[in-house]
């Protein structure tokens, strides 16, 4: 017995409610969210036929009806073509498609800005670095203008976007490391309404936070397999190296707790000192939470490391206990429980990737769609704040997913944010 085709054709007399169609055209030319979906409405059905295709793709499998039978034709009767004006219903459709057009360009437009950004930010990083004690108050000047930089972009807008950000364009891991450790804390902070000034001390430690590992041997920072005993009891004197580092550079007694307490945990289970949450200091407490999140999403082994979604699961599960509690679930709530980096399932089967959060709304992330009937370079990028229609059904871990799925979407191997600062900037400009 031969098993049934995947999708069959269907002439669009026969479309009816309920049938699984496939548009064969161009995202670009026709008004729905996606290329593949499920026929809801009539105005749907007027829509379809608008576009002037004789059949359309079904699937059988994915269809709640059958198509509707073929109608009888009168014979020697040519029945003229029917002349369609477009409903009101129809007319909202165009214009939603208009918009979701319009929105793809501008969140394509912010995540180029973001890359432009991240890579100007991590090339004064990596400089501040560099010359931190041939020129260290030239250094120290160049990290404090950074910071203020993003402390700009960040207070300008109430709900602050987290982009995920290419991971070709990563080269120098440390770097990263400290301004992710700083995108994410800064936006908490700002989040847990902290005044500016401790936001932005925060991220001049988060800069800073392991400047102590320049005393650690490179074998053993760069290790990608497990440390031994003598090698972790080496690793975490990097807290207490960076302490010694920052009193001689004079910074701020509050930078300098970051730096010094950022691996003690509420519970008294951290390092150096095991100290317990009422005796770190709060901006500590702090990074301690988005330090260990990067951490477990960007592991010296790529292959070790935990999805965005599995490190805020596993955080919740198994550390809530290290961390400050009201702290750890507002990180959770801006984040979302899909962060950015996340596979997803939607409401209609899609399968997509978190490109970006917005901290106001994080159950409604933007999310790249995998469509094979639109080029990769063209991937469709869905806000679904204005999907209203589709909701997050599950997160997949990157195995799930088939070859060409996940060559389309391409799974960062190793995670970098920035935040949106394309609209503090044009906000600045006279």
């Amino acid at each position: 017995m031969c098993a049934a085709p995947i999708t069959v054709d269907v002439p669009v007399e026969q479309l009816c409610i309920g049938l699984y169609v496939h548009l064969d055209i161009s995202w670009l030319e026709h008004s729905f969210a996606l290329n593949s979906f499920k026929i809801k409405n009539q105005e749907e059905i007027n829509a379809i036929r608008q576009l002037g295709l004789k059949s359309i793709r079904v699937s059988p499998a994915k269809s709640d009806n059958r198509p509707l039978p073929p109608q009888p034709k009168t014979a020697g009767v040519v029945e003229p073509e029917p002349v369609i004006q477009h409903s009101p219903e129809e007319l909202a459709l165009i214009a939603e498609k208009k918009a979701r057009i319009d929105r793809l360009v501008k969140e394509r437009n912010a995540i180029a800005q973001c890359e432009k950004q991240l890579l100007k930010a991590a090339s004064t990083l990596k400089n501040i670095t560099k010359n931190l004690f041939s020129r260290p108050q030239e250094s120290v000047r160049e990290a404090d203008q950074l910071v203020q930089q993003m402390l700009d972009s960040l207070l300008v807008d109430k709900d602050i976007a987290i982009h995920l950000m290419n991971d070709k364009i990563v080269g120098e891991e440390a770097y990263y490391h400290s301004l992710n450790v700083a995108v994410l804390t800064m936006m908490l902070a700002k989040e847990l309404s902290f005044p500016a000034e401790d936001i932005k001390q925060l991220g001049m430690g988060c800069m800073f936070h392991d400047i102590g590992k320049v005393e650690i041997p490179d074998r053993i920072v760069n290790k990608t397999f497990a440390l031994t005993k003598a090698e972790q009891n080496l690793m975490q004197m990097h807290s207490h190296y960076g302490q010694q580092i920052a009193e001689k550079l004079n910074l701020p007694k509050g930078v300098i707790d970051i730096i010094s307490q950022h691996h003690e945990m509420a519970d008294g289970s951290g390092y150096p000192q095991q100290l317990k949450a009422e005796r770190t200091s709060p901006l500590a407490r702090v990074v301690a939470i988005t330090n260990t999140y990067d951490n477990l999403c960007n592991r010296p082994n790529p292959a070790d490391s935990l999805s965005p979604y599995e490190a805020m699961s596993y955080m919740f599960a198994h550390q809530r206990k290290q961390f400050d509690a009201a702290a750890l679930n507002l990180f959770i709530r801006c984040m979302g429980v899909y962060p950015p980096g996340t596979i997803v399932k939607l409401s209609d089967g899609t399968i997509g990737m978190v490109v970006a959060v917005n901290s106001g709304k994080p159950l409604r992330p933007s999310v790249l769609i995998y469509d094979p009937s639109v080029p990769k370079s063209e991937a469709i990028i869905l806000d679904l704040i204005h999907e209203p229609i589709l909701d997050i059904t599950a997160s997949l871990k990157p195995g799930q997913l088939t070859p060409e799925v996940y060559e389309y979407l391409s799974p960062r191997k190793r995670m970098t944010y920035f935040f949106d600062t394309q609209k503090a900037d044009n906000q600045r400009k006279p």
